[in-house]
């Protein structure tokens, strides 16, 4: 084993790496933590924040959403950060152990502080740990693979996507559930335990992993090089047409859970907390990727090969349709009919189907068009997609909010701006991507 513990570059291998499996249950359970709190966080702001003297001092409805969006747009930048930390200086297997420190302290601030205090420490310590580790745990399990194996990395990189929504979807079902009988403080908790599992599995793993060194000033040396700085700009474009589908998708936890708030939520002979739907995503999720992976795109190929670009741009068109849906049911809802949640469910179909098409394919093609030194950092600039979608989102609610609370894009409009601006995007990426020329970048395997 101790020969294991460093290994610099991958083994020739034709099979799965041995820390493979590490690496996935450490997402599975960080990424319980993490959508466990995003989960409930707009509910917490809207129903629980405290403030002085024991009393409540809530958010509104249009501040809890720009509020919102702005978290999970720190969340998402802050992985340039800690692609920097990781190539240049610590390596990724060091970033990831020292900032998911980090990540666990912010959890404990919110359980242990309901205030708009706690409430902003906790929030920026998650921003800086959940979004420092984004690029180095996507970029770690890249890092396994060799060109024996690489034909693998499709299959991992799913594999890792399925992780994800495993854990979020038990943590999206729980914790409203806690929130609703226990009050925030074990609500909050509960993520914060399985961040501490995560960081614990992941330690566990540190002699099965190949640790990719930091590349010190070679790393500046080569973002900075004319290769570098130019495979980053060609990615860029991809990254900000990218953007649009997540000012989409992450509404799913603010402007979505706000709407089922008004919505009859009895489905399958339950009724449902509005945050609480938000667990048919990464259900679907589950479903969905094996269904695509081989239904879907074998069939689909034999007609038209689908290409990773290809792919992102199918997904464009079908986020459309998915926000045109709670368009719909706003105008519903504005004529005093009761709408069942069923309706959101069908659109949440709809998008996990373009999540599934846009995200794991731009996960996988990001790792592989990245120079081999600048793994982190390539991943880190595909999360800034996030943080600028969310961040999109965030600008139009503070400026569609009038002064006394009302909105400019009132009901049915708010949806159709959106589902109108991805159509948009989706048009004008065609273009590009007929123009990108695909580069392949694989670790060496060792000699």
């Amino acid at each position: 084993m101790s020969n294991l513990s460093h290994r610099t570059a991958p083994e020739h291998l034709t099979t799965m790496p041995p820390g493979v499996p590490f690496i996935i249950g450490n997402e599975a359970a960080e990424r319980f933590s993490f959508y466990g709190m995003k989960t409930i966080l707009v509910v917490f702001m809207t129903q629980y924040l405290m403030g002085d003297h024991g009393r409540l001092d809530v958010l509104s409805e249009s501040e809890a959403t720009e509020r919102f969006h702005n978290f999970t747009s720190a969340a998402y930048i802050f992985p340039i950060a800690g692609a920097f930390l990781s190539d240049g200086l610590l390596g990724k297997y060091r970033t990831i152990l020292l900032l998911s420190v980090v990540y666990c302290l912010g959890h404990l601030a919110i359980a242990l502080d309901e205030t708009r205090l706690g409430l902003t420490v906790g929030l920026s310590l998650i921003a800086i740990g959940a979004g420092g580790i984004k690029p180095c745990v996507s970029a770690h399990v890249g890092d396994q693979f060799g060109s024996g194996n690489q034909h693998l990395l499709d299959r991992v990189f799913g594999w890792f996507y399925f992780a994800i929504n495993f854990g979020s979807t038990f943590s999206t079902l729980l914790t409203p559930w806690v929130l609703e009988h226990h009050g925030p403080a074990l609500a909050f908790g509960i993520p914060g335990a399985l961040m501490a599992v995560a960081t614990f599995t992941f330690w566990l793993g540190r002699n099965r992993f190949v640790h990719i060194p930091p590349s010190g000033i070679g790393f500046i040396r080569e973002a900075f090089s004319q290769r570098g700085l130019g495979a980053m700009a060609r990615l860029m474009v991809i990254y900000v047409f990218v953007a649009m589908f997540w000012a989409l998708f992450d509404q799913t936890g603010s402007t979505w859970v706000l709407q089922a708030d008004h919505m009859d939520l009895r489905f399958a002979g339950v009724t449902w907390l509005p945050s609480q739907i938000q667990a048919m995503n990464p259900i679907l999720v589950m479903i969905l990727i094996p269904l695509f992976a081989y239904v879907v795109y074998p069939a689909v190929s034999r007609v038209f090969p689908l290409t990773p670009l290809r792919k992102i741009s199918i997904g464009f068109f079908v986020a459309v349709p998915a926000f045109l849906i709670p368009a719909f049911i706003e105008t519903q809802l504005a004529a005093g009919h009761s709408v069942n949640i069923v309706w959101q469910l069908f659109a949440y179909v709809i998008l996990t189907a373009a999540e599934v098409l846009v995200s794991i394919t731009c996960l996988e093609f990001s790792y592989t068009q990245a120079p081999n030194r600048m793994k982190s950092l390539v991943m880190g600039l595909f999360f800034s997609s996030v943080a600028m979608g969310n961040l999109f989102t965030a600008r139009v609610n503070a400026f569609i909010r009038n002064d006394d609370g009302s909105s400019k894009l009132s009901g049915g409009d708010y949806y159709l701006f959106f589902a109108g601006a991805m159509f948009v995007t989706a048009v004008l990426f065609i273009f590009y991507a007929k123009r990108f020329k695909e580069q392949r970048h694989i670790q060496e395997a060792s000699a």
